[in-house]
């Protein structure tokens, strides 16, 4: 079989849609026709959600990149620690932690640690928030 035809004919077919959507059905589907919709079976492929992924952290280190060059001379831990709230965040909300920014290019980590908490991200992550606060002030993987 053509492979490049039949992506081709499936693509007309189906469009290529790069977000969720409900299919003629009602069914979450995705790209070219790939239901992920749950109540009939639909899922991602372990590996694509891998590559997802990758594709995500790439994205936030870029826009990290761009918008915070410094970014890149802090220490590996608390460089995670800016791109797990970037990727949770997005780039424009995570902006809006001026103070917090600020702190980290200086190094002042008591004041970055304290302006996680003077949030409203610090009460919707829980866990998660109280975890990337102690790698801010330890420098170390918790």
């Amino acid at each position: 079989m053509d492979m490049g035809l039949m992506q081709s004919e499936l693509t007309r077919d189906e469009d290529d849609v790069p977000y969720a959507y409900p299919d003629s059905l009602g069914y979450l589907t995705i790209g070219v026709g790939h239901c992920i919709d749950e109540r009939v079976g639909g899922n991602l492929p372990p590996n694509f959600t891998q590559q997802l992924l990758e594709w995500d952290i790439n994205a936030a280190v870029s826009e990290l990149d761009t918008a915070t060059p410094w970014w890149s001379g802090l220490d590996e831990v608390r460089q995670r620690v800016m791109v797990n709230m970037c990727f949770n965040l997005g780039l424009e909300k995570f902006q809006g932690f001026k103070k917090f920014l600020a702190a980290m290019q200086v190094g002042d980590w008591k004041t970055a640690a304290a302006e996680m908490q003077d949030s409203t991200w610090w009460g919707q992550v829980g866990e998660r928030a109280q975890r990337l606060q102690q790698m801010v002030l330890m420098g170390e993987a918790v």
